[in-house]
């Protein structure tokens, strides 16, 4: 079963405005933590509420490392609670960022990506002060799957560092879909 957005589109469809003090969102659905080493990785990760620049936010910090063929965390959202969400009516992804200078991504998962490994990837700077980064979904790359990325049945989005040994440290304030 797909959510949908509005009949009546906004200019955004907002997931989560950080208005909370805790991991959840609105609807009850929770940002989680998830590292390499779910598959023997040695990366760690933390993910909590926090306060950064006066913003409240999520703030995720960790060690990617490449040892035992690691190389990740995330901080990842089910979009909806046991199901998909209907994105075709919006041009992309819309989230307030802080960090420390590094590359991140976006990774979104959908119906299709079946495997693990598989998903849907953009990239971008977290730069040292706030912004607001507009990531069109045409700029979502497939990895590990051949299917074009269908809008209309995402399941999960993910802030991962990812494929290089770093120091992670991002905080995520608003998140939005966008027409």
């Amino acid at each position: 079963m797909a959510a949908e957005p509005d009949a009546e589109a906004h200019a955004s469809l907002l997931i989560d405005d950080r208005s909370s003090d805790s991991l959840h969102i609105t609807g009850g659905r929770v940002w989680r933590i998830v590292t390499d080493t779910v598959m023997g990785g040695v990366s760690s990760a933390t993910l909590e509420p926090a306060r950064t620049q006066d913003r409240n936010c999520l703030r995720m910090r960790g060690e990617v490392s490449l040892e035992n063929s690691g190389g990740f965390v995330q901080a990842t959202l089910d979009l909806v609670p046991n199901g998909l969400l209907d994105a075709s009516g919006y041009c992309g992804i819309e989230i307030d960022v802080c960090g420390n200078g590094e590359s991140y991504n976006l990774h979104l998962r959908t119906a299709d990506t079946r495997i693990v490994w598989q998903s849907y990837r953009a990239g971008f700077i977290a730069d040292s002060h706030w912004q607001t980064l507009k990531i069109p979904f045409q700029s979502f790359h497939p990895h590990r799957i051949d299917t074009p990325l269908d809008t209309a049945h995402l399941r999960r989005l993910g802030v991962v560092a990812i494929g290089r040994a770093m120091q992670a440290d991002i905080s995520i304030g608003r998140l939005a879909l966008y027409a």
